[in-house]
């Protein structure tokens, strides 16, 4: 099977989208399908993939493409490239990675026609929550994790207290976690966090982490990967995810849990669904509730070891494997 490959967003540029479609497409092509990406990432891509990529590419290069290909896969929704391929009638499947609104929760003239065209492809969530919120009909297939990366490592003690994996903004409720690990510290205890990630917020996390004397229990490791980021989570007890935004997924609890962290994260939006049984959440935004969620876990081992214990069964419905063989076979059926 031919497949084109529309990922809007892809490396080098880092993110969740951009993860996900390349091990995606590394899948497709390991199953023995030819896979030609699109993308408007500017850039090198230093892996050298098994597959063809054309950055930023003109009309004329889309509808060849198209033509090419048997059916048309799209990596969360985009405009520019989802339009030619109905204009042709190409099978198109549209994987969903986030809300279709405004940054503010409305619905624009760019969303409003985006889900005026999703009657005319085969729609896939990542969640139950993506999914209701499309109020069409999906299949749900979740996000995959790189296995082969995210692992248990023999030999390394888990000495560690809390961790936080990803980009510092505003969104990822850092400064929340910093606040409620203050509280918990009033009440006597004095957890440990590895903060791990880069971003805009970096300079204003130290300065409130030194404002709220919490110097000697956080540490800024910065941005890591590969082995060095596995060995790392491997250390510690528990991964903290304070978003404060509804998550639509989230492929760290998934991380975290395949490194044998218990999990914490928030309620609202997809990633209890990702966190299953190896986590505990807590209400968006709150604080307090955060601390009680960090003193529950923290302060019961036995709930502790049950979650870490749930990690191994809930992660085999997230190998890549099985993600990409759902797609596969939504793909052969749509291109008969």
């Amino acid at each position: 099977m031919r497949i084109l490959f529309s990922s809007y967003a892809f490396r080098p540029a880092v993110g969740g989208i951009e993860t996900v479609s390349a091990i995606l497409a590394d899948e497709f092509v390991s199953a023995g399908h030819e896979v030609q990406l699109i993308t408007e990432t500017a850039g090198d891509d230093l892996e050298r993939p098994r597959y063809g990529v054309t950055r930023r590419p003109s009309l004329p290069r889309i509808f060849s493409l198209l033509r090419w290909a048997d059916v048309f896969f799209q990596n969360n929704i985009s405009l520019s490239t989802l339009l030619p391929a109905l204009a042709v009638g190409k099978p198109s499947i549209v994987a969903h990675q986030t809300w279709i609104r405004n940054p503010d929760g409305g619905l624009g003239w760019k969303a409003r026609l985006k889900r005026m065209l999703l009657s005319r492809v085969t729609n896939v969530a990542i969640s139950q929550a993506i999914a209701d919120d499309l109020q069409r009909p999906c299949v749900i297939i979740p996000n995959p994790y790189r296995d082969s990366s995210f692992r248990l490592v023999p030999g390394i003690a888990r000495y560690r207290d809390l961790v936080f994996l990803g980009r510092l903004v505003s969104d990822k409720g850092v400064d929340l976690l910093l606040r409620a690990l203050r509280e918990v510290r009033r009440e006597g205890s004095a957890p440990t966090l590895t903060i791990i990630g880069a971003g805009p917020e970096e300079h204003a996390l130290k300065a409130l982490a030194h404002e709220l004397d919490l110097g000697n229990q956080v540490e800024f490791a910065g941005e890591k990967s590969g082995d060095e980021l596995a060995m790392l989570l491997n250390q510690h007890r528990i991964m903290v995810v304070p978003s404060r935004w509804a998550e639509p997924f989230g492929v760290v609890a998934l991380e975290g849990i395949a490194c044998g962290c218990a999990v914490i994260g928030s309620e609202d939006g997809g990633l209890k669904e990702a966190m299953g049984l190896c986590g505990i959440t807590f209400k968006n935004g709150d604080q307090t509730s955060l601390a009680a969620a960090l003193e529950r876990v923290l302060g019961d081992r036995a709930l502790e070891e049950s979650l870490r214990r749930a990690g191994p069964a809930h992660l085999l419905r997230f190998k890549p494997g099985e993600v990409a063989r759902a797609y596969l076979q939504m793909m052969g059926d749509s291109a008969r």
